[in-house]
């Protein structure tokens, strides 16, 4: 895609959301080695590209489920940065009043139906959020956020076969950052591409380099034309890469240091390669991104006195919030 074919605010939105991702994981990283915030944490760092880019592409009113690597889903969706922070610090004044952490963060404000710790599990609930939209004629569309691995659970193939066979406003955006936990692709599955998933359910699928968030946004545009216009669900295969374990103090000895470096280089990184691109566009300064950068850390450490501040939720809460009514 062109940069002269997207506008300049929509072009620092995605550099903004980028670097929040980027220094809000840097951070709750630090935060958990040092003892701070409970549970555990699964990092998105490195996949940056592929969730800007497609969330760029949707309306604020459509849905998205995400996993238990979802925290860059939620942040590129627009949910603030204190309540996000102090949720995983499991304080009263986070997203789900401390009672979801890291792993089940949920912003009904922002139509964010939730992260879940089950893989695969989110598939049938965008494939839900995309019926209830369509039975509604919304025009909203669902946007449900997996890894390679979630593509061999068997919810997978039933969401996609529902989705395809009642024609679904929904987009299956896989997240391939090539290992399942601790699982190559390349030993869990024989096609090289995830996207070859959809012929058999007679759904549309593209590939996108999940470090280009440019390309991501283009396929995520086409994605969402689809679907916004009645013609059915899509796949999109982003291929990327978490540069941590599978979790926080994952010894990650099943990956050659000489990989993770390959795809931490300028070459590949995700939001050098955008940065490099908007200043060799002249689209802006060097100083410009700069000051972008160094405004989201701020926000970040603001957020992180937030969640420090907060106070913890009072047991007598333990049993509120386990049903909503009127969700959708």
């Amino acid at each position: 895609m062109k940069l002269n074919t997207i506008p300049k605010d929509v072009l620092e939105e995605m550099y903004t959301k980028m670097e929040e991702i980027r220094q809000f994981e840097l951070r709750a990283v630090e935060l958990y080695q040092a003892g701070e915030i409970p549970g555990f944490i699964h990092s998105c760092l490195g996949q940056e590209a592929a969730e800007v880019g497609v969330m760029a592409a949707l309306h604020p009113e459509d849905y998205i489920v995400t996993t238990h690597r979802g925290h860059g889903h939620v942040i590129a969706k627009g949910t603030d940065l204190n309540r996000m922070m102090a949720e995983l610090y499991a304080k009263i004044d986070g997203c789900c009043r401390g009672k979801g952490g890291s792993m089940h963060i949920m912003d009904r404000s922002k139509n964010i139906l939730g992260a879940n710790g089950i893989v695969g599990a989110g598939t049938a609930l965008g494939t839900g959020a995309a019926l209830a939209a369509k039975l509604r004629g919304s025009q909203q569309i669902s946007v449900c956020f997996f890894g390679d691995g979630a593509q061999n659970e068997g919810v997978f193939h039933e969401s996609m076969n529902l989705a395809s066979i009642w024609n679904l406003p929904i987009i299956f955006a896989c997240e391939n950052n090539l290992y399942a936990e601790s699982t190559s692709q390349k030993y869990h599955m024989k096609p090289n591409d995830i996207a070859q998933r959809a012929k058999g359910y007679d759904i549309d699928a593209y590939i996108a380099d999940g470090n280009d968030v440019l390309d991501v946004y283009e396929k995520a545009k086409l994605a969402v034309e689809t679907c916004r216009t009645g013609k059915g669900p899509v796949l999109i295969e982003s291929k990327t890469y978490r540069w941590l374990g599978h979790y926080v103090g994952d010894p990650g000895v099943y990956r050659l240091q000489e990989e993770v470096d390959f795809w931490k280089s300028e070459e590949k990184e995700p939001i050098n390669k955008f940065r490099q691109l908007l200043i060799s566009a002249e689209i802006f300064k060097e100083a410009e991104l700069d000051e972008i950068r160094s405004s989201v850390q701020e926000r970040i450490e603001e957020s992180v006195e937030f969640a420090r501040n907060s106070e913890s939720p009072d047991v007598s809460i333990a049993l509120e919030d386990v049903y909503k009514e009127g969700l959708l």
